[in-house]
């Protein structure tokens, strides 16, 4: 509690937030002067602003869910509990309770979820001089950004769009029309986020117009609703490379019970796959009993093939998400892995090939047949590091093509696949080249 006596400034109270508890964090919010609470409150994620919210007397709640957006309302009731939804959509106006109706029929993940319904728009035939007027009038209202005018027609078609700038720098008696860029780039309602994400990188809007299929304007979608996004989908999907299921929260507010069952489904997975393991070791058994030696290399070897493996998942499934790489690439990426994989190989074949050699040099550890047996340890990493980048690079693209999501190509779930497939070919490697002598 002497931590939030002394947070004063919604600076100082973001720095030690996560450290109160949640009396402490109501206590410091409300001793924040009004200025700095609305700060303090704009910069808090949607789970965040609910919980301040529903802990606050009933009085006071409908005053801070009227100073948001209707898009920023919505993320807010969607991160309540249902039972609590009705109540607070009715503490909004009627106007901005149906437009916050509205954007809570899409899903949250595609443009409709994400849009701003409020906007600024003019018509064609309006001179520039009176579009500056009313822009200046609106701009007054409730409008978060205002960085691109939108030209719509009487039934709400999207006709072009003009920047601030567009209309600065034209003459007064010019008609909107005749300074708008036509055929705007636009976003359907239904698109999803990380396609979003694309087109704002590749081309650096500040924002963009949503429509439906009949090309009329719904609403906007800023940049800075983006960043969000790339962070959210940035963040689901290194959980799910790291072989668990996505959190639906920041780590310290998931519950306990919920991370055991969000990493126990992977990890069982993963434990049973790694049984198989055992049972391959099993039908090499004769093979192990006649040249004990052999198994001595067999975690070196099959650590290698799951390390690469790892690696080639883990950046064609970036490279996918960053739009980088298309399910029709998927034989570039194949023939691009397979000289990597070799190249690869080739390397820690030459570095295992030295190893075994000094070995035997300098301790004698291998005995007669040493470089028959340092020769069938670098085959076999170079057929498994091969055999891992292979499947690491084409797990992804079977999983997109199967409509699954290609993160599910984890780096603990392609190195357990190869370490399955490496025991048979390193004992299979093993058996031709050391056939008549230790085996």
């Amino acid at each position: 509690m002497t931590k939030t006596l002394t947070a004063n400034t919604h600076a100082q109270l973001r720095n030690i937030w996560a450290e109160l508890s949640l009396e402490g964090q109501i206590s410091g919010f409300k001793r924040l002067s009004a200025l700095e609470a609305g700060k303090f409150f704009a910069q808090l994620d949607a789970r965040e602003q609910a919980k301040i919210i529903l802990n606050l007397p009933m009085s006071e709640r409908q005053l801070w869910i009227r100073v948001l957006n209707p898009d920023d309302a919505a993320d807010l009731i969607q991160a309540t509990d249902p039972s609590e939804r009705q109540a607070l959509l009715a503490m909004l106006d009627q106007t901005t309770r149906n437009e916050v109706i509205a954007l809570l029929t899409y899903a949250e993940d595609v443009a409709g979820g994400l849009m701003n319904p409020r906007y600024i728009a003019v018509r064609p035939d309006m001179r520039v001089d009176e579009a500056i007027s009313y822009i200046r009038r609106r701009a007054r209202e409730a409008i978060e950004n205002v960085y691109y005018i939108y030209v719509l027609d009487s039934e709400q078609h999207l006709l072009g769009v003009a920047s601030m700038r567009d209309l600065f720098c034209s003459q007064p008696q010019q008609e909107v029309k005749d300074i708008m860029r036509a055929q705007p780039v636009t976003v359907s309602e239904h698109i999803d986020q990380e396609e979003i994400s694309l087109i704002f990188a590749s081309h650096n809007f500040l924002a963009l117009p949503v429509v439906d299929s009949q090309g009329c304007m719904k609403g906007v979608v800023t940049a800075g609703d983006i960043v969000d996004v790339v962070e959210e989908e940035a963040t689901e999907d290194i959980q799910k490379m790291g072989g668990t299921e996505a959190l639906d929260a920041p780590y310290l507010q998931i519950r306990l019970v919920q991370m055991i069952k969000k990493r126990a489904g992977w990890l069982t997975i993963l434990f049973v796959g790694e049984m198989l393991t055992a049972n391959t070791m099993q039908l090499y058994e004769n093979e192990i009993a006649k040249a004990v030696i052999l198994a001595l290399f067999l975690p070196l070897i099959i650590s290698s093939g799951g390390n690469a493996g790892s690696q080639a998942s883990t950046l064609v499934i970036r490279a996918m998400a960053l739009g980088e790489v298309k399910l029709r690439d998927w034989w570039r990426v194949i023939r691009r892995e397979c000289a990597v994989g070799i190249a690869l190989g080739c390397i820690l074949a030459s570095v295992s090939l030295v190893r075994v050699l000094l070995w035997q040099a300098a301790f004698k550890t291998y005995g007669a047949h040493s470089v028959l047996i340092a020769i069938t340890v670098a085959c076999a990493v170079i057929g498994v590091v091969l055999w891992g980048t292979l499947i690491g690079s084409f797990l992804p693209f079977v999983l997109r093509k199967a409509g699954l999501d290609p993160a599910s190509a984890s780096a603990p779930f392609v190195a357990t696949l190869v370490d399955v497939t490496g025991i048979v070919i390193y004992f299979n490697v093993a058996s031709t080249i050391l056939k008549g002598t230790l085996l």
